[in-house]
């Protein structure tokens, strides 16, 4: 039945999440280009929220816990388990307030309206993975801008998507790099649930009637410890809430 609903609704969900692509890539450009860094990041939010509230076109729900007193004077680099695309809209609209910038393959910055322009003037890292060097300056370079704007930054740690929704070990390249450079940085965990099923079948037809949620974990203090340990700790704390 849910499939059969997918085979209805997934041409409704693209065009939707196709035209607010479309719609705001002239309107991020001119707020990039004519008022700067802040209102270009409003219009990115606004785009964010309109995409994650385009899964109600599924019939799927939407559900963001965060119960931590997040710090504000600092930067974060929040922790997150990765299932599908679907899932960054909803970290950039849920938590905008932080600033949360993303490490993405270079080869995105071109060819896709609205988010193509963003990772290419939003501040983030754009890496080629096959050049080790110019990724570890792209991520040095984001780590300045972190020291020096106070914002955050996400990372899906396992390096790519779980497609069956079961956690692979995470990496601690990119986060470790991050700590030598945003010393003062907290680490907090955010687990992410559902949002395989939505690409279950591929991309044709999307999932249905699924419970989407994303909760805001116990933030995770440096103290000292090693990278790979507090890479550890955020990777068991996500796996424990999703029952792993």
């Amino acid at each position: 039945m849910k499939k059969l609903l997918g085979y209805i609704l997934t041409p409704i969900f693209f065009l939707t999440f196709g035209l607010f692509l479309g719609i705001f890539h002239p309107i991020q450009w001119v707020c990039y280009k004519f008022f700067g860094y802040k209102a270009h990041k409003s219009s990115v939010d606004i785009l964010n929220f309109f995409l994650t509230y385009s899964q109600l076109t599924l019939l799927n729900s939407v559900s963001f816990k965060n119960n931590q007193q997040l710090p504000t004077d600092r930067p974060i680099i929040f922790v997150a388990n990765h299932q599908s695309m679907y899932d960054i809209p909803s970290l950039i609209w849920f938590l905008r307030k932080h600033h949360p910038k993303f490490i993405s393959k270079i080869e995105l910055t071109k060819g896709i309206p609205s988010i193509s322009f963003n990772l290419k003037y939003g501040g983030g890292a754009n890496i080629d993975r096959k050049d080790s060097k110019q990724s570890i300056g792209e991520i040095i370079k984001l780590g300045r801008r972190m020291n020096e704007k106070n914002w955050s930054t996400v990372i899906f740690a396992e390096g790519t998507r779980a497609k069956d929704g079961q956690m692979k070990p995470f990496q601690v390249g990119g986060i470790a790099t991050l700590l030598k450079i945003v010393p003062k940085a907290v680490i907090v965990p955010v687990a992410i649930e559902n949002s395989w099923k939505i690409v279950r079948f591929g991309s044709y037809p999307l999932g249905t009637l699924l419970p989407l949620k994303w909760t805001v974990l116990a933030p995770i203090e440096r103290e000292d410890k090693p990278a790979e340990e507090l890479v550890l700790q955020a990777e068991n704390a996500i796996k424990q809430h999703i029952g792993q």
